[in-house]
């Protein structure tokens, strides 16, 4: 007889205690190999594919798309053993079928030699869970054991015409022009049917703005006023829900976990900022020089975040409290000996902070290099939950936006963050003569229990030393 395993949400690393499902990749029913993707989940972090150890025959899925799962509650159950196909008539009335037209003869369940965090392969098996569709009636089993000819499919398999007819229902539909899975999601918290809405993207694709001008849409449309029948009273609804009519939008996914973060980082750490202003126009020669050396076809471009990333690197090695964290229990300042640096990147599903691992071992073209690959992988929602941890400082190019000043919030647990405004063309007295040069607006907000205003003010005042005369920079390493 095969074995029937249950595959739980493991554990996918960093401290994550929940996950969304966005898409499953499996039917119940479907044949599974060692370590296939099964499910798209996106945690606090990424988006992530979640393999399942165990080849077999896909004999249930636990939540739908949208739904939150906890840590260690069942993703799926899998029938172990040799996959036999068989028709509808053989999976309805002998064996333990699993579902639409596949079979499976008993044989030692065999397990993935991956161990996902939290989750082993090489642990004794789960018990046997079964799940009973609701409107399902219990049958009504003799006492003594069924023999195979008469066994029932597991109470979790759909009937192999429900699963074909599904199938060639949404063969009838047609596929839904969509690739980002972030606005299948959008969609759904909205109630929108997706086959409903014109994509205006290459071929039809639907775009986000698609899917948020459909919500606008719904939104504005007049709502018709119940009738009132005659000695009637109409219906009162109570409740909070009825006193606000503004839209709400769940705290969950990227947005959740950025709005916790933020919140803690408020509530236990004393920042203070400074700023400065810097001309960058020595700094801007030097990248453009940098990048014309080599020719065309050279290879990558040195950005402006780069260089400015290489810098903050050789200011905290000569102002190592500002790469530290706090251990408030043991009441200790933790100075960290590699610099993880994260650089803030803004994408669909919200910012995001992804971080440069050694930073203080690479150049600028390498950090140059590393930054493009990690900001693509933001864009594209793969980034893996190990590239958006473990940054001990940050730097946040909110230039891009337009604005000249900020003041930081500090990424927990660190203890500094730079901030970056716009470069622009401004009046500045250079060599006692007014000209017009390229200024920026540096800020840093740091941690004061780990330094006072002097360490910070030389670390800001060496960032912009370097960013007005990058040679400080070449006689300092």
């Amino acid at each position: 007889m095969p074995q029937v395993l249950e595959f739980k949400l493991p554990d996918l690393g960093e401290g994550l205690t929940e996950a969304q499902i966005v898409r499953w990749l499996v039917e119940v029913g479907d044949v599974v190999a060692i370590d296939q993707p099964v499910v798209e989940v996106e945690t606090a972090k990424a988006l992530v594919e979640v393999p399942c150890p165990y080849g077999g025959v896909v004999t249930a899925r636990f939540g739908e798309e949208g739904t939150e799962l906890p840590v260690g509650d069942p993703l799926l159950t899998v029938a172990v053993g040799t996959v036999e196909p068989s028709g509808p008539e053989t999976s309805a009335g002998a064996g333990s079928g699993a579902g639409s037209g596949a079979a499976v003869a008993g044989s030692e369940p065999s397990g993935s030699g991956n161990v996902l965090v939290g989750y082993g392969t090489g642990a004794p098996p789960v018990r046997r869970r079964r799940v009973r569709p609701e409107g399902l009636s219990a049958p009504t089993a003799p006492a003594a054991a069924p023999t195979a000819s008469a066994a029932a499919p597991p109470a979790t398999a759909l009937p192999a015409e429900a699963a074909v007819s599904a199938r060639v229902a949404d063969d009838v539909r047609g596929p839904v022009p969509v690739v980002s899975p972030l606005v299948r999601k959008l969609a759904r918290q909205h109630d929108l049917d997706l086959r409903q809405l014109a994509g205006s993207g290459p071929d039809g694709l639907i775009l986000r703005a698609d899917v948020e001008s459909a919500i606008r849409s719904v939104a504005s449309a007049p709502v018709a006023a119940p009738a009132v029948t005659p000695g009637s009273r109409p219906a009162v609804t109570a409740g909070p829900a009825a006193r606000s009519a503004g839209e709400r939008i769940p705290l969950r996914g990227v947005r959740g976990a950025v709005a916790d973060k933020l919140a803690r980082s408020r509530r236990e750490i004393p920042d203070a900022t400074c700023w400065v202003d810097a001309d960058a126009t020595e700094l801007m020669a030097a990248r453009a020089a940098m990048n014309g050396a080599g020719g065309p076809g050279a290879g990558p471009k040195v950005s402006v975040l780069a260089l400015l990333a290489r810098i903050c690197t050789a200011a905290l090695a000569r102002y190592p409290e500002l790469n530290s964290t706090v251990d408030m229990e043991a009441r200790e300042i933790v100075r960290l000996p590699e610099v993880h640096l994260g650089f803030a990147a803004q994408t669909e599903r919200g910012l995001v902070v992804p971080v440069v691992r050694d930073a203080q071992t690479r150049n600028a073209e390498s950090i140059g290099a590393e930054i493009a690959r990690l900001t693509e992988a933001a864009r594209t929602g793969t980034l893996k939950p190990a590239e958006l941890t473990g940054g001990t400082f940050t730097l946040n190019n909110y230039g891009v936006f337009g604005v000249d000043g900020s003041t930081p919030i500090i990424n927990h647990p660190e203890a500094a963050m730079l901030g970056v405004g716009r470069i622009v063309p401004r009046p500045w007295v250079h060599e006692g003569e007014l000209a017009v040069r390229r200024v920026v607006q540096l800020s840093l907000t740091f941690d004061h229990r780990v330094c006072d205003g002097g360490a910070a003010g030389g670390f800001l005042r060496y960032v912009a030393d370097c960013v007005e005369q990058p040679a400080v920079l070449l006689r300092t390493l």
